[in-house]
């Protein structure tokens, strides 16, 4: 697979220069407005147009976030001309239709993860992106902090030796069924879909490689969709990478990247504050456990601060990779290859 995001250099449109990178944001949920607000803090970026099914709920949106037109369409979004870049944040089934035609209106894309329900899915938006030259990115905003950027740092350079597992997990527990798209079969929801996905990803981030085996457990929801499920993915490598993931249990949503020479725990890896964010790099050999952990010396904890919030900062990366040609936070070859493990993941997945 290609290492781009859809476009061969040619869709650079430029610098620009006396004006802020324009979005316009396709629905009006729970995360539409977490990057809203992101974008409000960014520092290139604003939030110039939204666009709902109901025109009542783009109004409200719009004055909300401060943006200067609504519509009462996705189509009217798509022909705004004020706009310089889609972010879609509808369901996860309606991403492959609204980001393709996003692309064949003349707009570049920031599509919300998981960029598509299947491989072939993922490939249609791709061409498109190269067909029409736009930028396409998926949107795993965790990837523009650099906290993240210094954990890899960290394995790169052998502070943790050869990596051998990934431990990681990703869970939350509602009780909002009702109306909520997490809960729908047909929207393409589920916990694999919603959170295992950035599991999937940390792995794939990691190892730089395509799992040669992929297992998962889960637990089907009477709604028919997965609530809570792990899954583990072995790499030619010897790399074996163990997650959880879920809508209805609690767990501490940490990563664990493990090596022959100490390891890397990420307490807070998918949505790291601006500030405070931090790592642990260890050892514990021979295990101790009657020890105290925290204060031995082999311990470093390390502080990485950022310059903005994190929806704000994938914002900025998106808008430098249309703008600049800076190279996308994520891959098209890294989304692909996600969206085909995701697939058999829940193809694949045993039911308890």
């Amino acid at each position: 697979m290609d290492d781009t995001s859809g476009c061969d250099g040619s869709c650079k449109i430029g610098r620009i220069m006396g004006k802020r990178f324009r979005f316009g944001i396709l629905g009006t949920g729970n995360i539409a407005r977490q990057f809203a607000l992101g974008v409000a803090d960014s520092s290139h970026c604003e939030v110039a147009a939204v666009g709902s099914r109901r025109e009542g709920s783009a109004e409200v949106f719009a004055k909300r976030f401060n943006a200067q037109t609504s519509h009462g369409s996705y189509e009217a979004l798509l022909a705004d001309g004020s706009v310089d870049a889609v972010y879609v944040s509808l369901p996860n089934a309606m991403h492959h239709e609204w980001t393709i035609k996003a692309l064949e209106a003349g707009k570049h894309v920031l599509c919300e993860k998981p960029i598509a329900c299947s491989l072939n899915q993922a490939r249609d938006m791709y061409d498109a992106a190269k067909k029409h030259s736009r930028v396409l990115i998926e949107a795993f905003m965790y990837r523009s902090h650099p906290l993240t950027r210094a954990v890899l740092g960290e394995i790169k350079n052998g502070a943790i030796g050869k990596v051998k597992l990934i431990r990681a997990s990703f869970c939350y527990s509602t009780n909002k069924i009702q109306g909520n798209v997490r809960f729908s079969p047909e929207l393409a929801g589920g916990a694999l879909m919603d959170v295992g996905c950035y599991c999937v990803d940390l792995a794939r981030l990691v190892t730089a490689a395509d799992p040669v085996t992929i297992q998962s457990i889960g637990r089907r929801h009477e709604t028919g969709v997965d609530e809570y499920a792990c899954g583990t993915l072995g790499y030619d490598n010897g790399v074996v990478a163990t997650f959880c993931c879920g809508v209805s249990v609690q767990t501490d949503n940490a990563a664990l990247i493990c090596g022959d020479q100490g390891f890397v725990r990420v307490p807070v890896p998918w949505k790291p504050p601006a500030s405070g964010a931090h790592y642990v790099v260890d050892v514990m050999t021979p295990p101790k456990q009657d020890q105290s952990h925290a204060k031995r010396p082999d311990k470093r904890v390390v502080e990485v601060n950022a310059e903005g919030t994190l929806y704000g900062l994938e914002a900025d990366d998106f808008a430098a990779s249309v703008v600049d040609g800076r190279p996308p936070a994520i891959s098209a070859a890294d989304s692909l290859a996600n969206t085909r493990v995701l697939e058999e993941l829940r193809q694949r997945m045993v039911w308890t």
